[in-house]
């Protein structure tokens, strides 16, 4: 397989993508698009990797299978290793796994538009807007709830490593970049998540990266 993703420090969906291949446990490719450069347009139309999603990442090939979207990745993967890899066991364990991860891959547009994932920045925003303190109070229910009632097996949200974290991954990462205040359970959840080994992988790519895209370096207007 190969897997297409964007700049490691501002692509959030390609850390989903690309912590869904981990998962797995199949070996994989890695494929790294820089994105909106100069010559982004051009590039988008002329690589083939890209053609099948218009330029967007994550891109999972597999031969001649192709998929775009990292929750149909995940359900892609899952379909070939096993659900149980990505999913919890029990069944309202993984009622609620699977409901938590489509309300993050739906929702929470306010928080996504006013803190863009950014893995080396460090800032601290004083104030929010009603929407964005909606959408952190949101995440902090679910993290709550999710630890609370099947939490007990381990440091993450169903306790092991799940589909769940892979889709709070940039979450936790937009919390630690503008310095969001959460109470002590939600700290511990995201030092477990960041100190991931997968995770650190992911955190010294980004540091390493030449890329900058200016317009994510702005200020926030949260």
């Amino acid at each position: 397989m190969k897997l297409v993703i964007g700049n490691k420090n501002y692509s959030s969906w390609s850390l989903r993508g690309w912590l869904a291949a981990r998962q797995s446990g199949l070996p994989f490719e890695e494929i790294c698009v820089p994105l909106y450069g100069d010559d982004w347009d051009e590039a988008k139309r002329r690589d083939a990797n890209l053609a099948p999603s218009s330029g967007k990442v994550p891109i999972l090939w597999d031969g001649d299978a192709v998929v775009w979207d990292s929750l149909a990745i995940i359900d892609y993967l899952a379909d070939k290793v096993g659900r149980d890899r990505f999913w919890p066991k029990e069944d309202a364990a993984r009622a609620m796994a699977r409901s938590i991860v489509a309300e993050m891959h739906s929702g929470f547009a306010a928080l996504r538009q006013a803190m863009p994932m950014n893995v080396r920045r460090r800032v601290q925003v004083e104030t929010v807007s009603d929407a964005v303190r909606a959408d952190i109070v949101r995440i902090l229910q679910i993290w709550a709830e999710a630890r609370a009632r099947f939490g007990q097996g381990g440091p993450f949200l169903f306790g092991t490593f799940s589909a769940a974290d892979i889709f709070y991954a940039p979450v936790v990462s937009r919390f630690i970049t503008y310095g969001v205040g959460v109470p002590g359970f939600a700290t511990a959840y995201m030092q477990a998540l960041w100190e991931h080994p997968w995770m650190q992988a992911w955190i010294q790519a980004s540091e390493d990266e030449e890329w900058t895209i200016e317009q994510f370096e702005e200020s926030p207007q949260a």
